[in-house]
């Protein structure tokens, strides 16, 4: 049997344990559960998969930074635990396109050999689309897979099953090893009732309740969200009837990803006879890439091009747009300020934000809503209208993926650490062992063997990598503290003009202030922060080989303590000593 090729036949338990049997004490016969990220934060998703010389990653996300974190596009995993590994990684297995899935592959494959990616058709596209902006980065070795595979890795045995989601091709992973299944969720819903795709098939997933499901790694997203998660269907009904009543323009906000909801949109103004402008690139480039492969239906002359956007009645236009979290460049951003290029908002204009908000965003999207009204719109969101379903499991989804899968073990993902411990509630109250539910933290090993499981002490470095532009920022503390610093009080900068041969100041200081006060307003302050600089002079000796570096480590100390004293804030000092 060839490695990484898809089998039909699982192979015998027996001839599998045999060979690990030949191997050496310590990790060899044991199975090892490295969740990278996903863990502590909403994003970052990774896991390792670990069983004597095998490895398997299952998902390479990004995260997006924090509050504090400024100057920071995003968040990669750490993979300095794999970094003399790369020979035993089997594969990397991509459960669906979404970039807190995928986000991380142009930066990381290279570092671990560049494995065969298993993931389905629209996922790979989506990830081939992406990488080139990546012009650096290997070219890609990916092997599409179905529903029904069962692909061979090393010791380990994949098998997708057919989950629903909020993207075309999203999939679960159902992981047999030598000690038994590992069933991971991804990114997870129930639908019954789903627009342009199929139920997720039960039949499968409680089939492998009938099988020894070792343990159950599931989506922990809406864990603390009661009863189930609206069908898409419903959306569609609410949407028919913004469709039905609007008598202009109706501009939809909603992911790049989202492409089931780009779908419904296309159809009902399809049968409401309007043409659709699609705005944003990712957008484009998802539409185009899931068009070309079979999974959207467009008719011929729906979608139109931007010079033709002036020519269509406003009756009959409909534009689908990014930007419904209203980040600062996403499309419907512009349009509210007045900086698009085609796009003006008028009186009449149906605006809907199909789209939840991101925690942390309420503020921004408020704004956004606050300005498109101002023009005259009518804004229309999920809180006064079904216009969005989530694409993640609320708690009774979350219990019947449970009782379907039967676990021994139950291991809660994709979440911060509050929502793990309410998922990890609900599996308590399904009947699973306290003792065999483990909350993780991320880069804690979680370990199986012949007797049983535990969650160790043991933890690998799981730090954020943080991405600045197209390469790596320093994730060190201190330049995250300094952007911070700047900020919240900007800075000082400090230019001193010396003589070379008497060490003597020429002129007197130049000061430049950014972000703290404004020069003319504070001339008092600017003056006596020249007068102290002149004395620190005075008290320097210029033939002293560490003078450049004592002079600049005096006028930070003093400058920045005389500053605080009068305004109570810490800009950050930059001295520059120029030599003449």
């Amino acid at each position: 049997m060839i490695e990484g090729k898809k089998i039909n036949k699982r192979p015998k338990r027996q001839r599998v344990q045999r060979s690990f049997d030949r191997k050496s004490a310590g990790n060899a016969n044991k199975l090892r559960i490295i969740p990278l990220g996903g863990l502590e934060e909403i994003g970052r998703n990774c896991t390792i998969f670990e069983y004597g010389d095998d490895i398997v990653i299952v998902d390479i996300g990004l995260q997006f930074p924090e509050e504090d974190m400024p100057g920071i596009d995003y968040i990669i995993p750490d993979f300095d635990y794999l970094k003399d590994k790369s020979k035993k990684i089997r594969g990397v297995i991509i459960t669906h396109g979404h970039y807190d899935h995928i986000g991380g592959i142009p930066h990381l494959m290279a570092k671990i050999g560049n494995p065969v990616i298993y993931t389905a058709p629209l996922t790979a596209g989506i990830i081939k689309k992406r990488q080139e902006e990546f012009r650096d980065a290997p070219p890609l070795k990916i092997q599409n897979v179905k529903i029904g595979d069962k692909i061979r890795l090393g010791v380990f045995t994949f098998e997708p099953y057919h989950i629903n989601h909020n993207i075309f091709d999203a999939f679960g992973v159902a992981l047999n090893t030598p000690l038994g299944y590992v069933v991971t969720t991804g990114d997870f819903k129930f639908d019954f009732t789903p627009v342009n795709d199929e139920p997720a098939d039960l039949t499968q997933i409680a089939m492998y309740g009938t099988k020894k499901v070792l343990a159950l790694m599931s989506d922990s997203t809406n864990a603390e969200s009661p009863g189930y998660q609206i069908s898409e269907s419903e959306i569609n009904h609410d949407m028919d009837k913004i469709f039905e009543d609007a008598k202009s323009r109706i501009i939809v906000g909603t992911f790049s990803s989202l492409l089931t909801r780009v779908q419904q949109l296309i159809s009902l103004a399809e049968k409401y006879d309007r043409h659709v402008l699609i705005q944003g690139r990712s957008m484009k480039n998802n539409i185009e890439i899931a068009h070309s492969l079979g999974y959207m239906k467009v008719k011929p002359h729906t979608i139109i091009e931007e010079k033709d956007f002036k020519n269509i009645p406003d009756e009959k236009l409909v534009v689908i747009c990014t930007g419904a979290q209203g980040e600062k460049n996403a499309v419907l951003m512009r349009v509210a300020n007045n900086e698009h290029r085609i796009i003006k908002i008028q009186k009449g204009d149906t605006i809907v934000f199909s789209s939840s908000v991101i925690p942390g965003n309420e503020r921004t999207v408020q704004h956004l809503k606050d300005s498109l009204v101002r023009h005259g719109a009518k804004v229309i969101h999920y809180q006064m209208m079904d216009v969005h379903a989530g694409g993640h499991a609320k708690q009774e989804d979350l219990k019947l993926m449970m009782r379907l899968i039967k676990p021994e073990y139950f291991i809660p993902i994709h979440g911060n650490r509050y929502l793990l411990e309410m998922h990890a509630n609900l599996a308590e109250k399904t009947g699973i062992p306290r003792e065999k539910i483990f909350v993780a933290s991320n880069g804690q090993i979680i370990s199986f063997d012949r007797r049983g499981g535990r969650l160790t002490q043991e933890k690998v470095p799981s730090d954020y990598v943080m991405v600045d532009g197209l390469g790596y920022a320093d994730s060190n503390e201190v330049v995250l503290r300094d952007r911070r610093q700047l900020a919240e009080d900007g800075m000082f900068v400090v230019i001193v003009t010396i003589d070379t041969k008497t060490g003597e100041l020429v002129g007197n200081p130049d000061i430049i202030s950014r972000g703290f006060v404004y020069l003319k307003e504070h001339k008092p302050l600017i003056e006596q922060a020249r007068t102290k600089v002149k004395h620190l002079l005075k008290d320097t000796d210029p033939t002293s080989p560490t003078f450049e570096d004592y002079l600049k480590n005096k006028i930070r100390n003093e400058i920045g303590q005389f500053l605080w004293k009068k305004t109570k804030k810490r800009p950050m000092i930059l001295p520059v000593l120029i030599e003449v």
